[in-house]
């Protein structure tokens, strides 16, 4: 992919926002909604409490044509390479295809997980004591933890997701809480990471056998099902092959929710949920494959946070779900967006001459009126939100839902206008961009739509900066300096190589030992 390679500070259109980001916006209120809205699927994308007007727009769109954002949008699903430092294509849109477009392999291993999760939701899949597994533990940190834990907590009954437990923290109170009460006779464990090298994973994977081996399995293999692209080291740790599912090397941790990683959620929803997930999501991979420029969802949501963060200093976003379901939507788009697009470095090698992902936080509303939305409303520092809401619950409980519905529009518009009455204490600044997601209800298929119009805007903006989205060598950092820290901690005096701070830290820690 050796295009689209140009600093975008360089293009004319980068330019000319930055003088128009200099000019006051005019305060026009009337068609907005018409104009700056759009309906996609199960979804109604609201951008109307945007900072923008028609001429922002228009060279926002500029912005996209000069970065030749179709083409790298054609590229992507073409299967170009797109992650060019690992020398990858990225292929998580392949798994979302229905089975009569699907790639045999995408068909296959789709069908060889959700028979899997039929057999468990029957009760007919037997552990080694020949009972029924009626408990699945899934072991994954990162995309392989996020992903499904967001999917069973939004979609699941309370009764199945009672069935299904996730363990992500190398914290032991974590692995302690999670096995606590678990029978290991009817208990199956889920353990997924790409390359089964992520050091949390294997760690609490190798906890969870010691607890069989604790409890007298008689064969603990048979209560563990690997998710990987590396069957060696599945065999090494003692997973059979029948008991290995495939995950393709071409689709990283936070794009994996779509793939065999999904075991879980399908014991959780059944297969027929599971589907209509992969469908809603793939509605959308439809759109933004052919779609203009100017109608295309998840391009202007990428254009609004190039504008908010490059051009009008928001340095944050908040996402704000006003559904309970949806409460882990924040640390699920925290990964995604910014392990994905937080990158100093653009794809030539050079260092990027602008600010690239902001950093995205957020909570569960309206909690969180109560908690942040001060500092939002009444603080100084610029910022931009989503409010995500579904205008159907799933209760009868009207008057709470009508409730919720009228704080999330009124938060909206506090924070657009303000309010400049009174004493300058009650006064409240506004002028915060905002965008506002509304679902018709929370079903799978708009879960799965939700979450793909994300993943979009992210590989656009990725684009727009000029960097690669698809990998994250910082991440390797910290795991390289544990190694050495770890030896240290437990048998090494040998410090000489450590900074003072972290030779104080561990005399310390070994004296408290």
């Amino acid at each position: 992919m050796a295009r689209h390679l140009r600093p975008p500070e360089t293009l004319a259109a980068w330019r000319r926002l930055a003088t128009l980001a200099a000019e006051p916006r005019a305060g026009e209120d009337e068609g907005r909604f018409a104009s700056f809205s759009r309906r996609l699927g199960p979804l109604l994308v609201d951008c109307s409490k945007e900072r923008i007007d028609q001429d922002a727009q228009s060279a926002l769109l500029d912005l996209a044509a000069q970065s030749e954002l179709a083409d790298a949008i054609a590229d992507l699903f073409a299967g170009a390479i797109v992650n060019d430092t690992e020398n990858r294509p990225a292929s998580h849109m392949e798994l979302r295809k229905p089975a009569a477009t699907a790639k045999r392999d995408v068909r296959e291993t789709r069908k060889r997980f959700l028979d899997l999760a039929e057999k468990i939701r029957a009760g007919a899949y037997r552990g080694s004591s020949g009972k029924a597994i009626d408990t699945v533990l899934h072991v994954g940190i990162g995309g392989s933890h996020l992903g499904p834990a967001l999917a069973v907590d939004a979609l699941a009954p309370a009764t199945a997701s009672r069935r299904v437990r996730f363990l992500a923290n190398i914290d032991g109170a974590a692995t302690a809480n999670a096995l606590a009460d678990l029978d290991p006779a009817t208990t199956l464990v889920v353990v997924a990471s790409k390359g089964l090298t992520t050091l949390e994973t294997k760690v609490n994977a190798e906890a969870v056998k010691q607890w069989f081996a604790a409890a007298g399995a008689r064969d603990p293999t048979r209560h563990f099902v690997a998710v990987t692209a590396n069957g060696e080291a599945a065999r090494a740790f003692g997973v059979a092959d029948e008991q290995c599912l495939p995950m393709p090397d071409s689709v990283g941790g936070r794009y994996s929710l779509w793939s065999a990683v999904g075991l879980t959620v399908a014991v959780a929803i059944g297969r027929a949920a599971f589907e209509d997930m992969l469908a809603g999501a793939h509605e959308v991979d439809a759109h933004f494959a052919s779609a203009s420029m100017r109608e295309n969802l998840p391009v202007l949501l990428a254009l609004l946070q190039v504008w908010n963060t490059n051009f009008l200093g928001a340095s944050s976003h908040a996402i704000l779900p006003y559904d309970h379901r949806l409460r882990l939507l924040p640390p699920y788009l925290q990964q995604l967006e910014m392990e994905s697009n937080g990158k100093s470095t653009r794809r030539g090698g050079e260092p990027a001459g602008t600010h690239t992902a902001p950093i995205v936080w957020g909570g569960e509303e309206t909690g969180g009126q109560h908690a942040f939305h001060q500092l939002l409303h009444q603080g100084t520092r610029a910022f931009s939100a989503d409010f995500i809401v579904c205008a159907r619950p799933d209760h009868n409980l009207p008057a709470n839902h009508d409730w919720l519905l009228a704080n999330c529009l009124a938060q909206s518009k506090a924070m657009r206008e303000g309010r400049s009455a009174g004493p300058a204490h009650k006064r409240v600044p506004g002028g915060h961009a905002t965008t506002t997601i509304l679902l018709d209800e929370l079903t799978p298929g708009a879960l799965g739509a939700l979450l793909a119009l994300y993943e979009h805007k992210v590989f656009s903006s990725a684009m727009i900066w000029g960097i690669n989205p698809f990998d994250q060598w910082g991440v390797e950092l910290g795991k390289t300096l544990a190694d050495s820290i770890h030896k240290q901690l437990r048998t090494d005096d040998d410090w000489s190589g450590q900074d003072d701070s972290t030779r104080g830290l561990l005399a310390e820690l070994r004296r408290l030992r």
